[in-house]
């Protein structure tokens, strides 16, 4: 078709020119059959034209969907990676409460634990105290029942020498039937 219209161009331009006019004489059988030749020309530049012009809207058509397609996998890892840092954010705020929580259980059991221990303590004080009042008890009983025991033999002992004593004087005193008093010498 530009060759087409290069010849018309040409026909017109080496045609003749009126002096003094701006005008050219065109052989007229000349131009038409250029025209002729152009129109011929046209359905295929037409068709030509109109697959460019096809093949340009799909191409762009492609472009777009492909342009759609990265627009939407950027929005879907855009969400993601903002889904990734919510579970991260997340994760990280449950995991700080659980810490807290860990560490508040782990602050009641030591606190229940000293407690206990204080508790414990102090029972087994109590225990001692009471082992030590019983065993003081238990002594005092004991040095008691030594004392009244020590007592009762010195007592038996004690009324055993009388009675020795009261034999001895008696025998002496069957020894001297004369009826003097005996003199205690030693």
């Amino acid at each position: 078709m530009q060759q087409e219209i290069n010849r018309l161009e040409e026909t017109i331009l080496s045609s003749f020119r009126i002096p003094l006019t701006r005008r050219t004489l065109v052989d007229e059988e000349k131009l038409l059959d250029l025209l002729d030749l152009i129109r011929m020309s046209l359905p295929q530049a037409f068709a030509e034209a109109g697959l460019i012009i096809q093949q340009k809207e799909e191409i762009l058509l492609e472009a777009e969907e492909y342009g759609q397609r990265i627009v939407d996998a950027a929005q879907a890892k855009r969400a993601q990676i903002l889904d990734e840092n919510d579970i991260i954010h997340q994760a990280e705020r449950e995991s700080e409460q659980m810490h807290r929580k860990v560490q508040q259980e782990c602050d009641a059991i030591m606190q229940e634990t000293l407690q206990e221990i204080d508790i414990k303590r102090r029972q087994c004080q109590q225990e001692l105290e009471e082992m030590r009042q019983r065993a003081v008890a238990e002594a005092q009983q004991i040095e008691q029942g030594a004392d009244d025991y020590a007592d009762s033999v010195l007592e038996h002992i004690e009324e055993d020498l009388n009675e020795m004593t009261r034999i001895i004087r008696n025998g002496r005193q069957q020894l001297r039937p004369d009826g003097k008093p005996l003199s205690n010498k030693k």
